[in-house]
């Protein structure tokens, strides 16, 4: 550890990552990034070191690069490099004095953690209602902040841009995310099962149409979020999706961008009920 080092823990979906950096100025802006995530397991898996440079940050919305270098993960961008052993759990970071920049490479993490285990990230919206998660997926534009931002008083907000979903023994859970969208706002920390995935269409009437598995399964491979340029891992996404999309039902959710829209979710369960 360097001498004046500073250390936080973010934990997303159960697993903690451990952030370390010698600025104290940066610190300050990830713990109030973070505040909500922040946890303090006595031996954390996974840690970072992150460097400060003073280059100016490129495009962070250019293409990302993840590819395998031995035994290691690199994560390229125009404004972060990292380098990251998934054995040993350690990495670092170069980047600038910016929140975007780590935000990304826990992104790309976690996908990768996910990944070993059947679980993934989603783009997509999620929220808990009476005690179950609900997923709203689609195309850019289709209403997942629109839809999020009507919820009702009685649900909580997991998030309204990307989804976490994990695989346990008895089924799928979504978790809270701290990664924001157009509502600007962290999810709440919090998980749930999951109930049902919607795959939003703006409509002139609010509907439910069942989806099949084959093609539950494409609408997933088009949300799901990887950068990984490995086979083997892609593979397992894959396999993932497929298993995903045979446990989980999922609709095509038709929709008038109005509240009377998540009367549907009410709906959808009597569907189950009637299967």
């Amino acid at each position: 550890m360097a001498r004046g080092s500073l250390e936080l823990e973010v934990a997303v979906g159960g697993m903690p990552i451990l952030l370390r950096t010698t600025d104290a100025a940066f610190y300050g802006l990830l713990v109030q990034r973070y505040q909500d995530f922040l946890s303090s397991f006595a031996q954390p898996q996974f840690e970072f070191d992150v460097e400060l440079t003073d280059t100016p940050a490129a495009d962070p919305d250019a293409d990302v690069c993840v590819t395998r270098a031995g035994s290691d993960w690199q994560f390229r961008r125009g404004d972060f490099f990292a380098q990251w052993n998934p054995d040993s759990g350690h990495g670092t970071v170069r980047q600038s004095a910016n929140p975007y920049s780590i935000d990304s490479v826990l992104r790309i993490v976690h996908t990768l953690l996910l990944a070993r285990e059947g679980g993934f990230l989603l783009h997509a919206a999620s929220a808990v209602r009476d005690g179950e998660a609900y997923i709203f997926t689609g195309r850019s534009g289709a209403g997942k902040t629109t839809l999020s931002s009507m919820a009702p008083p009685d649900v909580t907000l997991l998030t309204d841009e990307i989804s976490y979903v994990r695989k346990s023994a008895t089924g799928y859970t979504a978790y809270g995310t701290p990664f924001a969208g157009e509502l600007a706002k962290a999810g709440e920390n919090v998980s749930a099962p999951i109930a049902a995935v919607y795959l939003l269409v703006q409509g002139p009437e609010n509907r439910l149409e069942p989806i099949d598995e084959a093609e539950a399964v494409r609408t997933l491979m088009r949300n799901i979020l990887f950068f990984a340029q490995d086979e083997g891992t892609v593979q397992s996404v894959f396999k993932s999706a497929c298993a995903f999309a045979a446990a989980v039902p999922m609709y095509r959710m038709i929709f008038t961008r109005s509240s009377e829209s998540w009367q549907l979710i009410g709906a959808a369960k009597q569907i189950e009920m009637m299967a």
